[in-house]
């Protein structure tokens, strides 16, 4: 079942097309990728979901209806460009946007209690906001984006400025919030991320949505006739086996397991292949490569797919 699905959305900016019918459909409990090279149209659909802007044509459906302005309070927005106040206190900032989202002050408080402690971060209630570093404003703005237990998250670029250490924290809360229900739209350019926790993804490229799938779907399907090979034996048998295919060794010097990579013209004769190299060497693994969304990623924008 979809919680948001956007319907043939464009949106011009004078003489700049931002949006150019871009449909895409968004599964109720998943983590969603929102992928796209810096200018392709990202943040206009974000703020176009967040009800900051609205499309010039298309629709945009939140669970079951067209998205409205009431909207807001079921969805938690951590944008790119952080806005906290920076002469406010941390703890009377972090309530007033929490009553903004409907909470009561008791509650806010109550809540807000429970995920300063949690991060660790209770020293710095009574504090400024511009007393804090990057990340520690980070976490706090991570807070409120969550307090009001939203049902659609927007994450733009989260673990921009946090160490590793912290970043991971956060990607194990993001993790959990799905599984107490919680449905994440993740916007980043960290392409080993959207590995680690995406479950589908869309592509935008110059205002258009080019590709849409589940993650592991689409690294199948553009996957090559390319395996990687282990095995023991005489490369230069090998090599004469396999004439005509293309095979390249490498070295493994702390191993007696040797390598190669093979490339087929298609997955037709695979059967054969593996049966020419069990009767030359002795094989330990035979397995296809999977390209990375990294690789997906660069070779769809710059057009080498075929999409």
């Amino acid at each position: 079942m979809e919680i948001l699905s956007v319907k043939n959305v464009s949106k011009q900016y004078s003489n700049h097309l931002a949006l150019d019918d871009v449909s895409l459909s968004v599964p109720e409990g998943s983590i969603y990728g929102l992928l796209g090279p810096n200018g392709a149209g990202k943040t206009t659909l974000i703020r176009i979901i967040n009800h900051i802007t609205a499309p010039d044509s298309g629709e945009v459906m939140f669970m079951g209806k067209r998205l409205c302005a009431d909207d807001v309070y079921k969805i938690g927005y951590l944008p790119e460009e952080r806005g906290l106040y920076k002469k406010m206190k941390v703890g009377e900032q972090a309530i007033y946007f929490a009553r903004l989202k409907g909470l009561s002050k008791s509650e806010a408080i109550s809540r807000l209690k429970y995920w300063f402690t949690k991060f660790q971060i209770e020293e710095w209630w009574d504090k400024k906001v511009e007393d804090l570093s990057k990340g520690m404003a980070q976490k706090v703005q991570f807070i409120i984006t969550v307090l009001h237990k939203p049902k659609l998250l927007i994450f733009d670029e989260p673990f921009s400025g946090f160490d590793p250490i912290n970043a991971n924290m956060l990607k194990e809360e993001i993790l959990n919030m799905k599984k107490e229900g919680a449905t994440i739209i993740f916007s980043t350019h960290n392409m080993s991320s959207v590995e680690e926790i995406c479950d589908h993804i869309s592509l935008i490229n110059r205002s258009k949505n080019i590709l849409s799938g589940e993650v592991n779907e689409i690294k199948q399907r553009y996957a090559s006739s390319t395996y990687d090979l282990a095995f023991s034996g005489d490369e230069e048998q090998l090599s004469r086996a396999l004439f005509g295919v293309n095979i390249a060794f490498s070295e493994n010097k702390e191993s007696d397991t040797k390598s190669a990579i093979i490339k087929l013209p298609s997955t037709d004769g695979v059967r054969d292949i593996i049966s020419k190299i069990n009767e030359t060497v002795d094989i330990y693994s035979f397995n296809k490569v999977i390209p990375s969304m990294n690789d997906i990623f660069i070779n769809a924008v710059e057009g080498k797919l075929n999409l």
